[in-house]
């Protein structure tokens, strides 16, 4: 049968690889890449150098496009549902036709494919539709909840207290909901205005544009707010991530 690997390459450090990601990426046969484009291009190049370092020869790379995303739909769930489907019947068709029975193909995913990622809905649903039959197996990586609370030299939990993690649009829906909240992605700094709170917030983290900003939201979010927009327009997107601490 067909083995699969999903490898968790962590936030963006070369050295966020696990001594288990690195066995993995040696073991493997085939790796998958999902183009998302010339303006993302470093995040494959990134993908491409690890695999130059650990992988050993002779391997294969099979590369598909990422299917457009409509990221201003009204019904979002559905948007994303959508999109998810279009890109697994890309996956599958990568898994179908460059992995031969025996052999061991790897999604390099970004972080940890755990954590706020599509990758192993993706394969489950593959297998759900049948058509093609493998085995998988998932690797962890350093997520970029860890990466950014290791930049900023603070714990993602205080005592007794418990951490919401959500995204940037549920926050602007019904605001905080713990004492703290991790907030991923989040286009529209849907953190102004929380004055009751401090905010460790960071872009690229773990790479060399990494930008880290930190302190109460009354006094830093105008900051945030005007460098990722520079950062964004300069590098033409951005993954950034932020926990909010009530003072």
């Amino acid at each position: 049968m067909k083995r699969l690997l999903l490898i968790g390459i962590g936030a963006g450090h070369p050295d966020h690889l696990t001594l288990q990601a690195v066995k993995a990426i040696g073991a493997t046969d085939v790796f998958f890449i999902v183009d998302k484009g010339e303006v993302k291009h470093d995040l494959v190049q990134l993908r491409l150098d690890m695999i130059a370092e650990h992988g050993r020869a002779p391997y294969r790379i099979a590369e598909a496009r990422d299917p457009e995303r409509d990221r201003d739909a009204a019904a979002y769930p559905a948007a994303v549902d959508d999109w998810r489907s279009r890109r697994a019947l890309a996956c599958e068709a990568l898994v179908r036709d460059e992995l031969a029975d025996g052999e061991t193909g790897a999604f390099l995913v970004w972080g940890d494919p755990g954590v706020y990622d599509s990758t192993l809905a993706v394969v489950e649903e593959i297998l759900q539709r049948g058509n093609v039959r493998f085995d998988y197996e998932v690797v962890p990586g350093i997520s970029s909840v860890a990466a950014l609370t290791a930049a900023h030299r603070t714990s993602l939990t205080r005592v007794g207290r418990p951490v919401h993690l959500t995204t940037g649009r549920r926050l602007a829906e019904g605001g905080p909901t713990a004492d703290d909240v991790m907030v991923m992605l989040d286009a529209h700094c849907s953190f102004a205005g929380l004055d009751g709170y401090a905010i460790h917030w960071g872009a690229y983290v773990g790479t060399a544009d990494e930008i880290l900003v930190s302190g109460p939201v009354a006094e830093v979010g105008e900051r945030i707010r005007q460098v990722r927009a520079e950062a964004r327009a300069r590098k033409g997107w951005i993954m950034d991530s932020y926990l909010l601490r009530r003072l």
